[in-house]
């Protein structure tokens, strides 16, 4: 697998309760040649170095030390042109949906030229929430069992880190003509959004009182469009010009 590749590659758990799936998490990592790790709000803060977590990583403690712990996905996201949110539960609304074997190839594609990708796991016992989906360019599931497709969490990550070390190892495939596209960061996005909902509050289209499914309906739109960041410049002056008919 090419290591220049694999850097580019962050491996984010939300909110992880039990210390041994962070350990365990590292250690699969380590085995398929990854190691950029982040923890988003942990249950316990430092839960890298609970013991459960060293004990569980085998041999893999460098990975967790060098694991980042933030209070925000929004700040672990910054920066990744691809953000996938793997979950197995349908959504009325959000971002787009992959199966893994799609999601490995556009992550070939992307860490081919250069750009960063997020992988992004929710806690344990609920899965991402529609908020922490809101910052993912894609929703992406694994094939399973559908009367049982619950994974443990680390599960999740060896059957994704054994596969994707598969596809990267592959070769490198003919890039798309939009490969080389500087699309907008989630957080840019979210940003965008905040200012189109003043933007429509301003100028009486949004109701903040009753504002009905407006946002995420819009929310779903620009994750379908894959916004790129000098669409988000274009977007976020059209905001301003509402807001100044305020």
């Amino acid at each position: 697998m090419n290591a220049q590749n694999a850097h580019l590659l962050r491996w984010i758990l939300v909110e992880t309760s039990h210390p041994g799936n962070v350990g365990s998490a590292a250690r699969a990592l380590k085995t398929m040649g990854f190691d950029a790790l982040h923890l988003i709000n942990p249950k316990t803060r430092g839960i890298a170095q609970l013991p459960e977590a060293i004990a569980l990583a085998s041999g893999a403690s460098d990975v967790l030390d060098r694991s980042q712990e933030s209070p925000s996905l929004e700040s672990a996201v910054e920066g990744c042109s691809l953000v996938l949110g793997l979950t197995s539960r349908d959504r009325e609304f959000g971002p787009p949906a992959l199966n893994w074997e799609q999601a490995r190839g556009l992550i070939k594609q992307t860490l081919g030229v250069g750009q960063q990708v997020a992988m992004v796991f929710g806690p344990e016992r609920t899965g991402l929430d529609n908020h922490h989906l809101a910052l993912c360019t894609h929703r992406v599931w694994l094939d399973a069992n559908p009367d049982y497709p619950s994974l443990n969490l680390a599960q999740a990550i060896m059957v994704c880190a054994f596969t994707l070390r598969e596809a990267l190892n592959n070769g490198v495939d003919p890039l798309d003509s939009q490969s080389g596209i500087d699309y907008a960061d989630p957080a840019a996005i979210a940003a965008m959004l905040e200012h189109w909902r003043s933007g429509l509050e301003a100028i009486g289209y949004l109701d903040p009182a009753n504002p009905k499914k407006l946002m995420p309906r819009l929310q779903a739109l620009f994750a379908r469009s894959r916004l790129q960041k000098e669409e988000i410049d274009l977007l976020r002056g059209i905001a301003k010009q509402m807001l100044l008919r305020k």
